[in-house]
């Protein structure tokens, strides 16, 4: 089966943490084919503080201007993405540290010139990708974008995930986050949603922010072929054994449910 799995920020803030999880990754590789990709947010945020650099947004979006775009080059695709890559190194994977900019893995185009240099990715150019997985390269993309132009831009890591796990032809992608899962109107996590089921919590307002953005992403990716999508805690014990199991730990989504008489 291919595999991708989707890394938020928060969960490689510690050494701890990104420990447990390359140890993770490391054993599904050696059961799968496995891309990694991952965001950085709250390490950018720190960042651009430590530096006297405000931190704006717009619908979520970080307004990227010539020095945030610096500080994503230097900490979402330098040392976010190596120190992850060294961690998987550790757990005894042959991990190779990328950005979407690298042979064009992720085109993007300029989403509104309101954001600066904030992209929203139009294709995915998956040969180097086939080329890592196919000859057991552990490929590690940080949600960095480019174009034939030689532009850079910022873009969401969910969308980055999607893009890939589609082009690349994963049947299989996995949002591990800092939440439990996808909560219904009692707030409870609901063990499996349907495409249907997941626009109607974005329409009813039952999923905003940061889950809205999760499940907009999840959809795209049923619809483009993923078979199932996951958003899970990261946090858990051996979340990714467990997921990888079929356990009902956090929200399984699928373009419909398939019913047997």
């Amino acid at each position: 089966m291919k595999l991708l799995v989707k890394l938020g920020g928060t969960l490689l803030d510690t050494p701890d943490s990104r420990d447990r999880l390359a140890v993770e990754l490391v054993a599904a590789s050696k059961q799968h084919e496995l891309i990694v990709v991952h965001g950085g947010g709250k390490q950018m945020t720190r960042y651009l503080a430590e530096h006297g650099i405000q931190s704006r947004f717009v619908n979520g979006l970080r307004v990227t201007t010539t020095e945030t775009l610096d500080a994503v080059l230097k900490v979402l695709a330098g040392s976010v993405n190596h120190e992850l890559v060294a961690s998987l190194n550790r757990a005894g994977a042959l991990a190779v540290g990328l950005s979407g900019i690298d042979a064009l893995i992720a085109e993007a185009e300029q989403m509104d010139p309101a954001l600066g240099a904030v992209g929203r990715v139009t294709k995915s150019n998956p040969a180097l990708l086939h080329l890592l997985t196919a000859n057991g390269y552990l490929p590690v993309v940080a949600c960095v974008a480019g174009d034939h132009h030689g532009q850079v831009y910022n873009v969401n890591a969910d969308q980055m995930a999607v893009a890939c796990a589609a082009a690349w032809g994963a049947s299989q992608l996995v949002f591990l986050t800092d939440v439990e899962g996808v909560l219904d109107e009692s707030r409870c996590v609901r063990p499996v949603l349907t495409a249907q089921e997941s626009q109607r919590f974005i329409d009813a307002g039952v999923a905003t922010g940061g889950m809205q953005a999760k499940l907009n992403a999840a959809l795209t990716a049923v619809e483009s072929g993923v078979e199932q999508v996951h958003i899970a805690p990261g946090a858990a014990s051996e979340i990714l054994a467990r997921i990888l199991a079929g356990e009902a730990v956090g929200t399984r989504i699928v373009l419909s449910e398939v019913h047997v008489a």
